[in-house]
């Protein structure tokens, strides 16, 4: 057994947060010497709750530690400590990182440049596009997007990233041998492949509510900055704006309808200082991120194209029977101009008809 075998053992057991691996770690030098030293070192030990003690003896066996081991190499899961290399290094910096992290997929040094974009579970159509869009701005410009795979925001800010042919990380509230949500689980592979997923909880352990506030530290702690794209007054998406904070990071807020409730949260981080996005300059400009910038292919259009693409441009999102209405075309006339857009990869449809420049 090496060190972070033992690192991964004292991890699982039940009621050590960071601070206690912290006080203990410091009082026994290694995780194997807490595995080790005598059972009355660890019980007469004090600062450390009763509950806590009697758990660490009680798992102190190696077929257990085993069981932990070969549970974490079967969901073909890498674990990184602080000191590693591949621990990212803006998470290093904050309080209270986490002692070990949990990695399915990659973390590459281009991650560093890493900015997060969140908001609410049940967003709007403009919040989606917005995410989409935001995204799809920040890979292009070869920035990796971070954020927490949940419904809403999180999902099209992975997505705009993924299908820009972008990186993108996502952080979960549970073990990595469980997809949270469940409809996720094909985009999980895909972020996998094109990224990170990571978590601080280890194999087994379920998306409780708890571990989400934990959770968004880890989102703003990876990232230059957190783009909070809709929110509520109460959202968890104002929580990772405060870590944010805390940390010396930047906050964004894309502005919302003042008369939407989604867009209280938002509003009021501008009102408190949070620098206001309505392209992705305004985050580029305060992160002083040398970015770099794709090269944008001429694809020629026609006239009648370039009408679409142009009115798509001004209404997006907009559906395309309000397209048709706008244009005062047939549907069957339109929606062979969006096939040849769609095609030459300048338009792109979303759920419920939407379309929106790619």
């Amino acid at each position: 057994m090496n060190e972070k075998e033992y690192m991964i053992w004292l991890h699982n057991i039940h009621g050590i947060g960071n601070k206690t691996l912290e006080n203990l770690l410091k009082i026994f030098g290694s995780a194997e010497n807490i595995f080790k030293v005598p059972v009355e070192k660890i019980t007469q030990l004090r600062g450390i709750n009763d509950r806590v003690a009697h758990n660490i003896v009680k798992n102190r066996d190696f077929f257990y530690m085993n069981q932990l081991t070969n549970k974490i190499k079967k969901n073909n899961i890498e674990v990184m400590g602080r000191e590693d290399e591949e621990y990212p290094e803006n998470l290093k910096n904050i309080y209270d990182p986490p002692y070990l992290l949990y990695r399915k997929g990659d973390l590459l040094k281009k991650d560093i440049n890493a900015v997060a974009i969140v908001g609410a579970r049940k967003a709007s159509t403009y919040g989606k596009h917005v995410a989409y869009k935001l995204a799809r701005e920040l890979v292009n410009r070869g920035i990796t997007v971070v954020s927490g795979m949940a419904y809403g925001v999180d999902t099209m800010a992975h997505k705009g990233a993924l299908e820009n042919g972008g990186r993108t990380i996502a952080v979960l509230g549970c073990g990595l041998d469980t997809c949270y949500p469940k409809s996720n689980y094909q985009l999980m592979l895909q972020i996998e492949k094109n990224g990170a997923v990571l978590s601080e909880y280890s194999v087994e352990t379920k998306p409780f509510p708890g571990n989400f506030p934990a959770r968004n530290r880890i989102i703003s702690g990876i990232s230059k900055g957190v783009i909070v794209v809709e929110a509520s007054i109460q959202s968890g998406s104002l929580i990772t704006a405060e870590f944010a904070l805390e940390q010396g990071r930047e906050v964004f807020a894309v502005p919302g309808n003042i008369n939407s409730s989604l867009s209280r949260g938002t509003n009021k981080l501008i009102k408190e200082g949070a620098k206001l996005v309505t392209n992705i300059e305004d985050v580029l400009e305060e992160l002083h991120i040398d970015a770099e910038q794709k090269e944008k292919k001429n694809i020629p259009i026609s006239d009648v194209e370039a009408e679409v693409y142009h009115m798509i441009l001004e209404k997006q999102p907009i559906q395309i029977d309000l397209l048709t209405k706008e244009l005062s075309w047939k549907i069957n006339q339109l929606s062979s101009i969006i096939t040849i857009l769609q095609i030459k990869g300048l338009v792109e449809q979303l759920p419920g008809n939407l379309l929106i420049i790619k």
